[in-house]
């Protein structure tokens, strides 16, 4: 009997990870805010004897906490590290969540996401009454911020303004929440009751990574105005195994960051070694650079949606062939490429004797036959870019789109213009 395959598990995203370890470190920091407020008039008051409060909150570490979700779900994250520290007689909690991306190949999957919490002289109150502590909270007493590992907004265009830390609002509404229901699990009557107690402080909240910065070498983020470190995202607070949301999500910032920055063309490449091509014979402006990668009919449609006037499009033989044959998503496992059509397709153009031509097994087989034995190839690669070039002008409807071949050497070789 055949065995079933294997079925693809989901995971967390960067977002729901950070506001996972912020409730886990708010809690830590107010249990100890409040044994701190008991024994106000003891001889281990926290700012007398740091340390006894200290011992006191590590006798009990925060293991696992749940939160919600945008779409009401709950989910548990096991915390990884906890802490209390005291600097300066503060006290400042902090929690870790290793991620866990599921079966998604991201390459923050066993990142390490940390969330620091420390008080702040903001609308945040106590009030300890019969050694029951009650406090209630407004948004604006809240300050979430980026710390080492988390990258900074350099370039317009993004959802989050520049200077800021790219920390997307979803996994900031996330945190809020969380924070919030650490804040009110200590305290339920107080925000029902609307209790005035002593003023103490709001809540600081920095997010950081660690190797963020290393990590973010292995993303777009540079592309995009991103800098020092990888992004906090999520809309949903789930990845997706093999999903196409966060890819298709780069190709729509992309294009908002081109857009902001005053292009009024765009360029989408295949892979890394057509858009170094496109680069080194064109030199565009990096921002205006979008690897789309195979998802071909979505960039065109997202690029129509943005305004661009005009579209260029670069790639090797394999994904322009498949291209000038009509495949709006060129990934493999939407099909591999049917050779014989391919020929057919090729003989079609008129160009060249192909003969007996032999079996091909892949289309670079195609590639260096043509290469070989056309003293005409040139003429009949461009005319592969023509056909191309008619089929994205049809998804882009209006917009003149230019079509580029790129060389297994990374050059470009051919083109519809």
């Amino acid at each position: 009997m055949a065995s079933r395959s294997k079925r693809l598990r989901s995971g967390y995203t960067t977002g729901a990870c950070a506001a996972a370890a912020a409730k886990a470190a708010a809690m830590l920091l107010i249990r100890a805010e409040q044994q701190n407020s008991r024994t106000a008039g003891q001889q281990f008051k926290m700012k007398e004897h740091p340390t006894a409060l200290l011992r006191y909150c590590a006798t009990a570490p925060i293991e696992e906490v749940d939160i919600p979700f945008p779409d009401g779900s709950r989910h548990s994250f096991k915390i990884s590290n906890s802490s209390l520290v005291s600097r300066l007689s503060s006290l400042i909690a902090w929690a870790s969540v290793i991620k866990d991306a599921g079966d998604d190949p991201d390459v923050t999957n066993g990142a390490e996401i940390v969330a620091e919490v420390r008080m702040q002289d903001a609308g945040y109150r106590i009030q300890d009454k019969k050694n029951r502590a009650s406090c209630s909270m407004h948004h604006a007493s809240l300050l979430i911020k980026g710390g080492k590992g988390v990258g900074v907004i350099t370039k317009p265009g993004l959802s989050i303004s520049v200077g800021e830390p790219a920390i997307n609002p979803v996994p900031r509404k996330m945190i809020r929440e969380a924070v919030l229901e650490a804040v009110q699990g200590f305290s339920p009557q107080a925000s029902r009751r609307g209790d005035k107690g002593s003023r103490v402080q709001g809540l600081e909240i920095t997010i950081s990574v660690v190797n963020g910065e290393e990590l973010a070498k292995k993303t777009l983020n540079s592309r995009l105005g991103i800098a020092g470190g990888i992004s906090i995202l999520g809309t949903t607070g789930i990845v997706k195994p093999v999903s196409s949301e966060a890819w298709t999500a780069t190709i729509a910032s992309s294009m908002d960051v081109a857009k902001a920055m005053g292009y009024d063309k765009i360029v989408l490449s295949a892979g890394r070694t057509s858009e170094k091509a496109h680069i080194k014979k064109f030199n565009f402006p990096e921002e205006s650079y979008v690897m789309m990668g195979d998802y071909l009919e979505f960039s065109l449609l997202e690029a129509k949606k943005h305004g661009f006037k005009k579209i260029y499009l670069c790639a090797q033989w394999a994904k322009m062939l498949k291209i000038a044959m009509a495949t709006p998503q060129t990934h493999v496992r939407h099909g591999a490429i049917d050779l014989k059509k391919a020929v057919e397709f090729l003989k079609g153009l008129g160009i060249g004797d192909w003969g007996l031509a032999q079996e091909f097994n892949t289309a670079m087989e195609i590639f260096d036959f043509i290469s070989s034995q056309f003293a005409t190839h040139t003429k009949l690669f461009n005319k592969v870019c023509l056909a191309a070039k008619e089929y994205a002008e049809g998804i882009a409807e209006g917009i003149p789109v230019a079509v580029h071949l790129v060389s297994y050497g990374g050059e470009v070789i051919a083109g519809s213009e």
